[in-house]
Protein backbone atom coordinates (compact mmCIF):
# COMPACT_ATOMS: atom_id res chain seq x y z
CA UNK A 1 0.00 0.00 0.00
CA UNK A 2 1.39 3.42 -0.94
CA UNK A 3 1.93 6.24 1.57
CA UNK A 4 -0.94 8.19 0.02
CA UNK A 5 -3.25 5.21 0.43
CA UNK A 6 -2.20 4.86 4.05
CA UNK A 7 -2.92 8.57 4.68
CA UNK A 8 -6.31 8.26 2.98
CA UNK A 9 -7.14 5.27 5.16
CA UNK A 10 -5.98 7.15 8.29
CA UNK A 11 -8.07 10.18 7.31
CA UNK A 12 -11.09 7.98 6.70
CA UNK A 13 -10.68 6.24 10.07
CA UNK A 14 -10.22 9.56 11.91
CA UNK A 15 -13.44 11.04 10.54
CA UNK A 16 -15.52 7.87 10.72
CA UNK A 17 -14.30 7.33 14.29
CA UNK A 18 -15.04 10.93 15.23
CA UNK A 19 -18.49 10.63 13.69
CA UNK A 20 -19.26 7.46 15.60
CA UNK A 21 -18.07 9.18 18.77
CA UNK A 22 -20.83 11.79 18.32
CA UNK A 23 -23.36 8.99 18.89
CA UNK A 24 -21.47 7.24 21.69
CA UNK A 25 -20.64 10.39 23.71
CA UNK A 26 -23.13 13.11 22.73
CA UNK A 27 -22.93 14.62 26.24
CA UNK A 28 -19.29 15.57 25.64
CA UNK A 29 -20.28 17.52 22.54
CA UNK A 30 -23.30 19.09 24.25
CA UNK A 31 -20.94 20.65 26.80
CA UNK A 32 -18.93 22.44 24.12
CA UNK A 33 -21.78 23.48 21.83
CA UNK A 34 -22.24 27.27 21.72
CA UNK A 35 -25.35 28.37 23.60
CA UNK A 36 -26.70 30.20 20.55
CA UNK A 37 -26.91 27.08 18.32
CA UNK A 38 -30.46 25.80 17.98
CA UNK A 39 -31.21 22.11 18.61
CA UNK A 40 -27.68 21.24 19.75
CA UNK A 41 -28.26 17.50 20.09
CA UNK A 42 -29.63 17.30 16.55
CA UNK A 43 -26.61 19.27 15.29
CA UNK A 44 -24.29 16.84 17.08
CA UNK A 45 -25.92 13.88 15.36
CA UNK A 46 -25.95 15.62 11.96
CA UNK A 47 -22.29 16.54 12.28
CA UNK A 48 -21.50 12.96 13.28
CA UNK A 49 -23.26 11.64 10.18
CA UNK A 50 -21.41 14.19 8.03
CA UNK A 51 -18.06 13.18 9.48
CA UNK A 52 -18.74 9.51 8.80
CA UNK A 53 -19.93 10.12 5.23
CA UNK A 54 -17.05 12.45 4.41
CA UNK A 55 -14.58 10.03 5.98
CA UNK A 56 -15.84 7.27 3.74
CA UNK A 57 -16.09 9.65 0.79
CA UNK A 58 -12.34 10.30 0.61
CA UNK A 59 -11.64 6.68 -0.33
CA UNK A 60 -13.33 6.33 -3.77
CA UNK A 61 -11.73 8.48 -6.45
CA UNK A 62 -15.15 9.63 -7.74
CA UNK A 63 -16.12 11.23 -4.42
CA UNK A 64 -12.68 12.18 -3.09
CA UNK A 65 -12.51 15.79 -4.30
CA UNK A 66 -16.02 16.76 -3.21
CA UNK A 67 -15.51 14.97 0.12
CA UNK A 68 -12.24 16.82 0.69
CA UNK A 69 -13.85 20.20 -0.09
CA UNK A 70 -16.88 19.48 2.09
CA UNK A 71 -14.56 18.37 4.89
CA UNK A 72 -12.85 21.77 4.68
CA UNK A 73 -16.25 23.49 4.84
CA UNK A 74 -17.23 21.36 7.84
CA UNK A 75 -13.97 22.15 9.63
CA UNK A 76 -14.40 25.88 9.02
CA UNK A 77 -17.93 25.65 10.45
CA UNK A 78 -16.56 23.74 13.45
CA UNK A 79 -14.27 26.71 14.16
CA UNK A 80 -17.26 28.49 15.71
CA UNK A 81 -17.50 25.72 18.30
CA UNK A 82 -13.79 25.80 19.04
CA UNK A 83 -13.57 29.59 19.29
CA UNK A 84 -16.60 29.66 21.61
CA UNK A 85 -15.01 26.90 23.70
CA UNK A 86 -11.87 29.03 23.96
CA UNK A 87 -13.90 32.08 25.04
CA UNK A 88 -15.94 30.08 27.56
CA UNK A 89 -12.88 28.56 29.22
CA UNK A 90 -10.63 31.63 29.14
CA UNK A 91 -11.41 32.82 32.68
CA UNK A 92 -11.37 29.40 34.30
CA UNK A 93 -8.15 28.30 32.59
CA UNK A 94 -7.02 24.80 33.33
CA UNK A 95 -6.73 21.82 31.05
CA UNK A 96 -9.94 22.48 29.08
CA UNK A 97 -8.70 25.96 28.16
CA UNK A 98 -5.39 24.61 26.88
CA UNK A 99 -7.16 21.88 24.92
CA UNK A 100 -9.21 24.65 23.30
CA UNK A 101 -6.01 26.61 22.56
CA UNK A 102 -4.36 23.60 20.93
CA UNK A 103 -7.52 22.72 19.01
CA UNK A 104 -7.31 25.83 16.84
CA UNK A 105 -3.95 25.01 15.20
CA UNK A 106 -5.14 21.41 14.85
CA UNK A 107 -8.04 22.72 12.76
CA UNK A 108 -5.50 24.27 10.40
CA UNK A 109 -3.64 20.95 10.12
CA UNK A 110 -6.88 19.09 9.35
CA UNK A 111 -7.93 21.71 6.78
CA UNK A 112 -4.50 21.56 5.13
CA UNK A 113 -4.66 17.75 5.04
CA UNK A 114 -8.03 17.89 3.29
CA UNK A 115 -6.69 20.47 0.85
CA UNK A 116 -3.74 18.19 0.00
CA UNK A 117 -6.14 15.31 -0.58
CA UNK A 118 -8.15 17.55 -2.91
CA UNK A 119 -5.10 18.71 -4.88
CA UNK A 120 -2.71 15.76 -4.92
CA UNK A 121 -4.50 12.47 -4.28
CA UNK A 122 -5.55 11.69 -7.85
CA UNK A 123 -5.08 7.92 -8.04
CA UNK A 124 -7.64 5.30 -7.02
CA UNK A 125 -7.38 3.89 -3.52
CA UNK A 126 -5.89 0.38 -3.47
CA UNK A 127 -5.69 -1.80 -0.40
CA UNK A 128 -2.73 -3.78 -1.68
CA UNK A 129 -0.15 -3.88 -4.43
CA UNK A 130 -0.34 -6.64 -7.03
CA UNK A 131 1.64 -9.68 -5.96
CA UNK A 132 2.51 -10.70 -9.51
CA UNK A 133 2.41 -9.27 -13.01
CA UNK A 134 0.68 -10.87 -15.98
CA UNK A 135 4.03 -11.58 -17.62
CA UNK A 136 5.40 -13.69 -14.77
CA UNK A 137 3.62 -16.85 -15.90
Amino acid sequence: MSKKNIWLLVMSCVYVGAGINHFIHPDFYLKIMPWYFPAPLMLIYISGICEMLLGLGVLPLKTRKISAVLTIVMLVLFLTVHVQMLIDTYHTGGLIFWIAVLRLPLQYVLIRWSWLVYKKYTKPFNFKKPIYSHTSF
